[in-house]
């Protein structure tokens, strides 16, 4: 039986794994912020020792991009220096590491989707900081399957799907940038990914770097469109615009494609394409209200 510490249990991704691992005859740990600080190397140390961890899955992130530009060392103590902490615990333990990245660590100037070998180069403090934390990861001389993935998103928390739910539902008329592309990711595809990979033992003699988003490619603005489509608010009027037209203080990329075509062919996953994913969510926020 495997021993699991889930880090950032109370986020998007976190949650959908601790649904799966309700299901798992393995023993699942799952902490947040709360129960483990993942910036204390002593009490990292201290959990893994004493819960004979043998696979970590770090699900924490700092996420938020615009607020990073302002305060990039609180984005590096979650986004490296905690990575930096597990990993290095997870050597000295002989555990695995799960670490979860981002697409933001490429530059999103190519025009093809990215692969795992292609050169990084973060535009923003966010992108900087998880590209550091991936280094720190490697560096650590610790067992690891680092992925990649990017336009996360699920029934709770703060997301780009819930966001235009609500304002779809409330405005009459929504800008809505046309000029940066890339995948939408339902969390519980991402958490269903990795899940089989740690219950199938997947990772003995995998480790290194994976990307995973769901299939399919679309814009910000095409993502909207169709979000109001299925939600029937047919009455808010969505406007592409370009990127300058909608400053930020953080720079996106504009192409954050990913290559899945290493996981799948390394791990045999399935991975639906995001519009399937994006209809199935959104009929599990509908049930969940009715039962509520």
């Amino acid at each position: 039986m495997l021993n699991v510490l889930i880090t950032g249990a109370g986020g998007q991704l976190g949650q959908a794994l601790c649904r799966l691992a309700a299901i798992s005859p393995n023993n699942y740990l799952a902490t947040d912020a709360a129960e483990l600080d993942i910036t204390d190397r002593e009490a990292v140390e201290k959990t893994l020792a004493e819960r004979k961890i043998d696979v970590i899955i770090n699900c924490a992130a700092y996420t938020d991009v615009e607020r990073a530009e302002e305060d990039e060392a609180a984005a590096d103590r979650i986004n490296r220096e905690a990575a930096a902490n597990l990993a290095a615990a997870a050597a000295r333990h002989d555990a695995l590491l799960i670490h979860v990245s981002t697409d933001y660590v490429f530059d999103g100037k190519s025009c093809t989707p990215y692969r795992e070998e292609d050169p990084t180069a973060p535009q923003n403090a966010y992108g900087r900081t998880k590209r550091a934390g991936e280094e720190a990861v490697v560096a650590s001389g610790c067992r690891y399957l680092i992925l990649r993935t990017a336009w996360l998103y699920s029934e709770t928390g703060k997301n780009f799907l819930r966001t235009m739910l609500r304002l779809t539902a409330e405005r009459e008329t929504l800008n809505v940038v046309c000029d940066q592309v890339g995948t939408p990711t339902y969390a519980g595809d991402l958490a269903l990914a990795i899940f089989s990979i740690v219950e199938n033992g997947l990772h003995t003699g995998n480790e290194g770097i994976y990307h995973f988003t769901d299939e399919g490619v679309c814009s910000w603005y095409d993502l909207a469109v169709e979000i109001a489509a299925a939600a029937g608010n047919d009455r808010c009027r969505i406007r592409p615009c370009r990127t300058e037209d909608y400053p930020t203080k953080a720079a996106r990329p504009a192409w954050s494609v990913l290559d899945k075509s290493k996981i799948r062919k390394r791990f045999g996953i399935e991975i639906p394409h995001w519009r399937e994913s994006m209809l199935y969510c959104l009929q599990r926020m509908k049930t969940n209200a009715k039962e509520a």
